[in-house]
């Protein structure tokens, strides 16, 4: 049996697209629904409390679209909902945590594991809590990058800003003898090469959204899931933010010329 209804996927801004491209590698088949809150974005900074109302809006508006699952493609937010949505939800949902710590834990040769992400991500010590729980001797660095997530989604990832910001954010885990780096938010892949040359070909770099999709995958072929129908999918993009910056990022990091970008709202601030 196929099942046709499309998985969500939820971020706080175009992040998740990084998220979406590997699943349109990896399930070609799949009908595929994602909103970014880029109105209100980054929720790195945020109270945990506003990021649970938020992806609880973001969660109703894609229910009502009648998802099958539902992939919270956003480190800030799965650190702090995740399992009050699980719990709350009747469909499989999924974060971007664990998937990324467990890619971590297998490629690191050393046991030095060094984590960048949102405010919000990184004081949630959500990923050194299940890197711990794995590993327990695990060497764990963490550091908050807030200024990573606006250079993204103004479109300013390949420029010389972006290249001096990262490396000057980066110089205190030089030091640390890391050998592997998560990217622990979804915007990060966009500014992948530059984080690579910033702190070095030695290290390698664990983007958490590609390896979520791993995860999903298995989950499509436990519960029964999967879309086996051969015809043309369909890839709905909802942001909450302009939808012409939106379509200028997610077309070029997706390579879609003719993408399906609808504005809506959520309720302000």
């Amino acid at each position: 049996m196929s099942n046709e209804r499309p998985i969500g996927f939820i971020d706080s801004g175009v992040g998740g697209l990084t998220v979406v491209k590997e699943a349109m590698r990896q399930l070609p088949n799949e009908e595929i629904l994602y909103l970014g809150d880029t109105a209100r974005c980054p929720y790195g900074p945020r109270p945990a409390e506003q990021v649970i109302e938020f992806t609880w809006q973001m969660t109703r508006f894609l229910l009502k679209k009648n998802i099958k699952m539902l992939v919270i493609a956003c480190n800030t937010a799965t650190a702090v909902a995740l399992e009050e949505i699980k719990k709350n939800v009747d469909i499989p949902v999924i974060g971007v945590i664990q998937p990324g710590s467990r890619a971590a834990l297998k490629a690191s040769k050393t046991g030095r594991v060094g984590i960048i992400g949102t405010l919000g991500t990184i004081k949630s010590d959500s990923y050194r809590h299940e890197l711990h729980e794995k590993a327990p001797d695990t060497y764990v660095s963490s550091l908050a990058c807030p200024k990573f997530v606006p250079i993204v989604e103004s479109n300013q990832y390949n420029s010389s800003v972006a290249k001096k910001v990262v490396s000057q954010t980066l110089l205190p885990l030089k030091k640390e003898k890391l050998d592997t780096l998560i990217l622990g938010c979804t915007h990060y892949p966009l500014l992948r090469p530059v984080i690579q040359n910033a702190i070095g070909q030695q290290v390698t770099l664990i983007d958490s959204g590609a390896e979520t999709v791993s995860d999903v995958s298995a989950l499509l072929d436990y519960f029964n899931l999967n879309n086996y129908e051969q015809t043309a999918k369909t890839k709905t993009f909802y942001t909450t933010g302009s939808p012409k910056m939106f379509k200028d990022i997610a077309g070029e990091w997706l390579n879609i010329t003719d993408l399906n970008v609808e504005h809506i709202d959520l309720g302000g601030e």
